[in-house]
């Protein structure tokens, strides 16, 4: 079996070493994702029966990613340190089809970003027509500080600082946030690692050409 020699014994160490960054990232990804689908808070507003579920729609594709990232890292790790050119071709395509799917989730997130917000203001608003002292409706003012719905009412709730409408809204653009920032990180790493595996792929194969 041949070996890569010079530049590229760099590149395959510098390969595996990306590798195990990936397997990390994609364990923080999968952390975020759990964090975001058993977030206390979120759990509070949003597990209610009737609660609208777009935004664990994103939720669960993120789980999922930082499942499978976790795996190609493993994967991508072991066909470094074999200089397997199949490994590597398999852990190049894998990159690939998860970018894929992150592009796909991205555009997902950003274009269904005021409907997520705008349903849970309308679950809100419901809740709060129907039954001022609900079980939803003072989880909701309890977890945001925030009372009423488009204006905020102090001789409902005295400590509030902000309507309902505002928090829900401010909330939940914090959340995407943390989604969108991952994401763009992920993103340039996998990028760094489709380079690397192609190029160490191909020194492997002009290395066993040259023997």
């Amino acid at each position: 079996m041949g070996k890569v020699q010079g530049g590229m014994k760099c590149v395959k160490y510098l390969l595996f070493i990306f590798n195990f960054i990936f397997w990390l990232v994609g364990s923080l990804v999968l952390a975020v994702g759990l964090w975001l689908r058993f977030d206390p808070d979120i759990v509070s507003l949003l597990n209610p029966e009737g609660a609208p579920e777009t935004f664990f729609m994103g939720v669960y594709i993120l789980i999922g990613a930082g499942g499978l990232m976790m795996l190609v890292g493993f994967f991508g790790c072991c066909g470094a340190v074999r200089e397997s050119q199949c490994l590597l071709g398999s852990f190049f395509a894998c990159l690939v089809i998860i970018f894929g799917a992150e592009i796909a989730a991205g555009v997902f997130g950003f274009l269904n970003k005021d409907k997520i917000i705008g349903e849970v203001q309308q679950f809100y608003k419901q809740s709060f027509e129907e039954n001022t002292n609900s079980t939803v409706v003072l989880a909701y003012q309890e977890v945001l500080n925030c009372c009423g719905v488009s204006t905020s009412d102090p001789a409902l709730c005295p400590g509030a600082k902000k309507d309902c409408n505002a928090a829900i809204s401010e909330f939940f653009n914090d959340k995407l946030y943390i989604i969108g920032y991952v994401g763009i990180g992920i993103a340039g790493a996998m990028i760094i690692g489709m380079i690397f595996s192609m190029v160490l792929c191909c020194a492997i194969r002009n290395s066993r050409d040259v023997i």
